[in-house]
């Protein structure tokens, strides 16, 4: 495959309107990337055309050493995790979390057929991996949202993928929720068998000190893309954000101040 597991060259995507337009990406073995970006910027396009759900109008997209119209996408899926709320909508409330993880191997959803003794061994290995042995046999409908992600990034991780996609994982995590979960990311990130992650977000404050770059969109454009030095800035997130931002950081972590717009009249 080489060092090469994202390339992405002159993108577009169009369909009543320009979505994407000239998008150049590129994510190498050993680094860790943020897409951030304010609503509408064309995160989840631009994720929904990495996984070949929204084919590309312009353009040319590799992933993991494959090229969009060379190869079937749908076999270089079992090769790709992701976690996003589409899945858990489609994750049924009986199923215990240690099924829903077997089921990655072959991104399945539901029981179809016996279980290898050697995949539910893997699945068990998986489950301590991210931190949930406890809840192999409880079922989908009583874990919480936090429980819920960590399964599903085990079952994600059930194929053995090299490109972990995590869109906008913490949703709907309280705030401590969230930085139990963020943590974990940290310490997944940080092992050296980790596949390359992408983290899709609009958040600073779930960016971890693992994630070395930052691909910034702003109308289906790339604004910036580089390491997180020097793209995460105030300058260009008030860029991205159209607001006067002022960004911090301490102890490898950031927080986003929003000054008072001082052109409203109250």
């Amino acid at each position: 495959m080489g060092r090469v597991v994202i390339e992405v060259s002159r993108l577009g995507v169009e369909r009543e309107r320009s979505i994407l337009v000239e998008i150049d990406w590129r994510v190498e073995r050993g680094q860790h990337w943020v897409i951030i970006g304010a609503n509408g910027s064309g995160k989840t396009s631009l994720l929904s055309t990495l996984t070949g759900y929204m084919p590309p109008t312009t353009g040319v997209i590799s992933v993991l050493g494959e090229t969009y119209g060379r190869s079937d996408w749908r076999q270089l899926r079992t090769r790709i995790g992701l976690v996003s709320s589409s899945i858990h909508n489609l994750m049924e409330g009986h199923e215990n979390a240690l099924a829903i993880v077997i089921g990655g191997k072959t991104a399945q959803i539901g029981n179809w057929g016996d279980v290898a003794p050697a995949d539910r061994a893997r699945a068990l290995r998986l489950m301590r991996q991210v931190e949930c042995p406890a809840l192999a046999d409880r079922p989908w409908r009583f874990l919480s949202q936090g429980e819920r992600q960590r399964v599903l990034i085990g079952r994600a991780l059930m194929a053995g993928p090299k490109l972990l996609i995590l869109d906008e994982p913490c949703a709907g995590l309280d705030p401590a929720a969230r930085e139990h979960f963020l943590q974990f990311i940290e310490r997944l990130a940080r092992r050296r068998s980790a596949p390359t992650m992408v983290l899709v977000t609009h958040h600073v404050e779930e960016i971890m000190p693992a994630f070395s770059h930052v691909l910034m969109l702003k109308d289906g454009r790339v604004l910036a893309s580089g390491a997180r030095r020097d793209v995460l800035t105030s300058a260009m997130l008030a860029r991205a954000f159209d607001a006067p931002i002022r960004l911090t950081k301490r102890g490898g972590r950031y927080a986003l101040r929003v000054s008072p717009r001082t052109d409203v009249v109250v």
